[in-house]
């Protein structure tokens, strides 16, 4: 059976636009972000961020907690969007 491609649903791209925002706020590049990721415990690429920030590669729930608290905020506030910040 061949493996189906999971379409990103509208929390996953709205999670993703708030990813880059608050880190856009907050003056960091991608590698800044990916390497508080990484020193949290979640070992994190630029590129892997990159990726999730365009919707390419789906935030799964660790991606989001470790995310969140490199970035200060809830993990609610990445699925809500920016606004809840």
């Amino acid at each position: 059976m061949a493996a189906r491609s999971l379409e990103m649903g509208p929390a996953g791209i709205r999670t993703a636009r708030t990813i880059e925002i608050l880190r856009n706020e907050r003056g960091l590049a991608q590698r800044q972000l990916a390497d508080r990721v990484t020193a949290i415990g979640r070992p994190m690429s630029n590129t892997m961020l990159s990726r999730i920030e365009r919707a390419q590669r789906r935030c799964d729930v660790d991606d989001l907690v470790v995310i969140a608290e490199a970035l200060l905020v809830s993990p609610l506030v990445l699925l809500r969007g920016p606004s809840t910040s």
